[in-house]
C-alpha cells in the first residue's frame, strides 16, 4: 500500500457522470465530492457539500473509483484543498492511471499539486460575492494542462471578467471559460458579448443541468 494509505478525508459523494463543466465536459467521468468550503458564493449550487459526509480512508476511496472503471476523475467540492489529505489523494489517483482533474476555487494554494493533475481554478467575479478570496499567486503556477472558470452573474461581472484576461494574461497561461449563472444570466447574452468583444475565451454551460437539471449524485 502507499505511503498515504493512513490519509482520512470527508467524502459527500462518489458517482459517475458525464463531466459537465471545462473543456473535458461531455466525458464519462467518476466524481469525487469532498465536503467543506471556506468560501461562500452567492450563486453556489452545492451547498449541501458544506458539512456532512463520510470519513473514508483513501484507499477505500481509490477503491470506490476503481469500482467504476472509468479513466476520467475529477476532484470536486466544496473546496477540496480545504481538506489537507487531497493532494494525496489527487497523487493516488494519478498513480491508479486515472486522468485526473481538481476543481477548486482559487481561494487557496495550488503549489503543492502533482504535475499530473489538471487544475480547473476559480476566479471569483464581484457578482459571487467572494471576488476579495481570489489568490492571485496561483495565476503564475498555471500552466497549458490548467483551465481558469470565471462565473457570471449579470454584465458587470463580464466587463470585470474582460479586463482580468488583459491584465493578467489569462489567455497566455491556460484555456479561459466564461459561464454564466443558471437562471440569472441568459447564455444568449453572454455568448453575444464574447463574440462582439472577439474574447479568446471558451463560453460553456454546466451540461449536467442542460440534461438532468441537478447538480447532485449525475
Amino acid at each position: 500500500m502507499p505511503s498515504g494509505q493512513y490519509h482520512t478525508l470527508r467524502v459527500s459523494e462518489i458517482f459517475a457522470s458525464l463531466q459537465g463543466e471545462s473543456t473535458r465536459a461531455g466525458l464519462p467521468t467518476v466524481f469525487v465530492r469532498l465536503t467543506g468550503c471556506p468560501l461562500r458564493c452567492a450563486w453556489c449550487d452545492t451547498e449541501y457539500a458544506f458539512r456532512g459526509g463520510e470519513i473514508l480512508d483513501l484507499g477505500t476511496i481509490i477503491d470506490d473509483v476503481a469500482d467504476y472503471a472509468l479513466h476520467h476523475v475529477c476532484v470536486t467540492g466544496g473546496e477540496p484543498l480545504a481538506q489537507a489529505a487531497c493532494p494525496a489523494l489527487l497523487s493516488a489517483l494519478c498513480d491508479a492511471g486515472h486522468s485526473v482533474s481538481l476543481e477548486t476555487s482559487g481561494a487557496l494554494d495550488i503549489s503543492g499539486i502533482d504535475p499530473r493533475v489538471s487544475r480547473v481554478v476559480d476566479l471569483k467575479a464581484p457578482g459571487s460575492g467572494q471576488v476579495e478570496h481570489n489568490r492571485y499567486e496561483n495565476i503564475p503556477l498555471l500552466n497549458a494542462q490548467d483551465e481558469i472558470k470565471i462565473v457570471l452573474i449579470d454584465e458587470d461581472d463580464y466587463r470585470w471578467a474582460r479586463q482580468q484576461l488583459t491584465a493578467l494574461r489569462l489567455t497566455e497561461r491556460c484555456p479561459v471559460l466564461f459561464s454564466p449563472v443558471t437562471g440569472q444570466l441568459d447564455p444568449a447574452r453572454l455568448a453575444e458579448w464574447i463574440v462582439r468583444d472577439r474574447l479568446p475565451v471558451r463560453f460553456q454551460l454546466q451540461l449536467h443541468k442542460v440534461l438532468w437539471q441537478n447538480t447532485r449524485g449525475r
